[in-house]
């Protein structure tokens, strides 16, 4: 078999059951037989992500971009990885917040991403600018209730 839709497709099936190993070994065959299309790229990340494989997805998600600039997923997966990590003691918020803007720039409605910036704005202190961004989800989605939350305890809590 020679095509490389073929493999990127049953990856994606396998991820979708959760069989991260087989779905590498999908996207590694897409890619091995184009190298220039990013939705291997992304995917294959998604699975590396998924079994904690970090750095692994890191930069797949960075090969995806570079493939189309335009991936919106790549960028909020990038951030999330980079706000969520456990294991690195000064993840780069600043790298997550550029990422976090670009995905809002392609999305403006993407409401993970707007929370997500709300979240690392708060980690670096900038409370006034997580409240925008928590203004904004909540504007356009009235019944967020963790946004509503956390813009309840940025104004109770760090906001006087």
């Amino acid at each position: 078999m020679n095509d490389y839709k073929y493999y990127a497709d049953n990856g994606i099936c396998d991820i979708q059951k959760g069989d991260f190993k087989n779905a590498l070994e999908n996207l590694n065959k897409s890619i091995e037989l184009k190298n220039d299309w990013e939705i291997s790229y992304f995917y294959r990340a998604v699975a590396h992500q998924a079994m904690e494989n970090f750095d692994d997805a890191m930069l797949d998600y960075t090969k995806a971009i570079q493939l189309n600039e335009k991936m919106t997923d790549a960028y909020y997966n990038r951030a999330k990885i980079i706000l969520s990590r456990k294991d690195i003691d000064n993840p780069n918020i600043n790298s997550a917040l550029k990422d976090l803007e670009k995905a809002l720039e392609l999305d403006e409605k993407f409401l993970d991403a707007l929370y997500a910036a709300a979240a690392a704005h708060k980690k670096l202190g900038n409370y006034t600018k997580a409240l925008e961004y928590l203004e904004k989800l909540i504007e356009l989605e009235p019944e967020a209730v963790n946004a509503r939350a956390f813009k309840k305890l940025l104004l109770q809590k760090y906001i006087k």
